[in-house]
């Protein structure tokens, strides 16, 4: 295989994983030995098993090492919509509206696993249709992936918008949850504090590095998430 020296190391450990030659909670080799055997940095080495944790493939455990993830089942597969073109498409009027924008470096092992130089833009803002509130949303972009956004103005485009154009992915990570909506969250919502939520937390990476994590927050009486799927081997 051809190319930067890290991305070899991680389809070689890859190949491991997903072959069964590691099986699930096994502990792969610590850093200096896999730097031993590929006669490199261990930032090299450190940088392919990143890549691997941000696919969900390892876990890492402080002081213990690097170990092969079990196994997670899935209920279906969901598109990433677009919310904007969602809305319109309803022939309601979208409004949209952002609340805070910063540029920092990462401040946990799960941010630095998406962000590869440790830089990422926080985003907070808040979609609406015919004028009531339809999702607040915090994001996450991490720069090394998409540069370009820290020069967008997302004062007018909303990033998950952006980034559908701009920054595409090859893989794609929904969890679902219902939740009760914390004060902050309810009085931006206009809900009552409690009131019943819907929340989708998303991950998206392109060729194994992280792009982006958001987390959006839909009143439960004014968003539905509807999968199609059949049985068949063919994908459509």
């Amino acid at each position: 295989m051809s190319g930067p020296l890290h991305r070899r190391i991680y389809a070689d450990l890859e190949r491991r994983i997903l072959s069964g030659d590691w099986a699930p909670g096994q502990r792969i080799p610590f850093e200096h030995e896999l730097t031993a055997a590929y006669g490199c940095s261990r930032m090299t080495v450190n940088k392919a098993i990143s890549e691997l944790a941000g696919r969900g493939l390892v876990t890492r455990r402080r002081r213990a090492g690097t170990f092969v993830a079990q196994p997670k089942a899935h209920a279906a597969v969901l598109a990433i919509p677009d919310l904007r073109a969602e809305v319109v498409e309803r022939g309601q009027a979208y409004g949209y509206r952002l609340l805070e924008r910063r540029e920092r470096d990462a401040a946990t092992e799960e941010e630095s696993d998406l962000a590869r130089d440790g830089r990422l833009l926080d985003l907070a803002c808040l979609h609406s249709a015919d004028g009531a509130p339809l999702a607040l949303e915090r994001r996450l972009i991490a720069l090394s992936a998409a540069p370009e956004a820290d020069r967008v103005d997302f004062g007018v485009t909303p990033p998950g918008s952006w980034l559908l154009d701009q920054a595409p992915w090859t893989e794609a990570e929904n969890r679902i949850a219902a939740v009760e909506a914390e004060s902050a969250e309810a009085r931006l919502l206009g809900l009552k504090t409690g009131a019943a939520c819907l929340r989708v937390e998303r991950r998206t990476w392109r060729d194994g590095q992280g792009v982006t994590r958001v987390w959006q927050t839909f009143p439960g009486d004014r968003y539905d998430l509807i999968a199609r799927f059949s049985s068949r081997g063919d994908r459509r």
